[in-house]
């Protein structure tokens, strides 16, 4: 092989090379809305992940405060601090101190409730997630349906010469609107939601608040 013929043969491969970019716009209109969905993903995954990663914390040093307030009789100023502080074992603690003096059935219960209304809270979007991701691979499905019909009505147009080139617009917009639906935004939104459930499931250490040195 001569110098121009390797020449050429890298520039053939050159532009036969498709970026990100090209498959996308080559995907159709139907990227558009996948795109779109893919975003809104990373972005409910994102505020999630920052929420839950804020609640799992536990000051030890908000505790011994909070300790130290009831072994002193200051109720109010340990009710405060509870407001001030902005987490849910915080206010889980707010509502046990509310309950001082009353049976430890009715502290717990009450802990346990203000528990239920925090866990419930941090599954905000996770239904709009379990959505999105049902109806991503069915818009891919459809995107492989509507390159297909592109494809046949292409061919039927050619008439008896079939040319690949005039039927790759169709099997490409076939083929990327799968892709894009099964596993740009499928499977990440269904590892999201695996990890969202895993982390509720976590966050069930706050209820195990039975019977708190504070209150006796």
């Amino acid at each position: 092989m001569t110098f121009l013929q390797a020449a050429e043969a890298v520039a053939v491969s050159e532009e036969t090379r498709m970026g990100l970019w090209t498959l996308f716009t080559k995907g159709g209109w139907l990227m558009w809305p996948l795109l779109a969905l893919g975003g809104v993903t990373i972005f409910i995954f994102v505020e999630r992940f920052m929420a839950i990663r804020k609640a799992s914390v536990l000051d030890m040093n908000f505790m011994n405060r909070i300790r130290d307030y009831i072994s002193d009789g200051k109720i109010s100023t340990a009710v405060n601090l509870c407001r001030k502080t902005d987490t849910p074992i915080a206010r889980m603690i707010e509502k046990g101190i509310e309950r001082i003096g009353r049976p430890m059935s009715d502290v717990q219960s009450a802990i346990e409730n203000v528990a239920n209304l925090e866990v419930s809270k941090l599954e905000n979007g996770l239904p709009f997630l379990a959505t999105i991701a049902g109806g991503a691979p069915m818009i891919g499905f459809l995107g492989t349906v509507l390159g297909m019909v592109q494809t046949f009505m292409d061919m039927s147009a050619a008439g008896g010469t079939v040319d690949l080139a005039l039927l790759s617009s169709g099997m490409y917009v076939a083929m990327v609107t799968t892709v894009m639906g099964l596993w740009s935004v499928f499977r990440p939104t269904s590892v999201t939601t695996t990890w969202w459930r895993a982390s509720r499931s976590s966050s069930s250490r706050w209820r195990p608040i039975r019977s708190p040195s504070w209150t006796s």
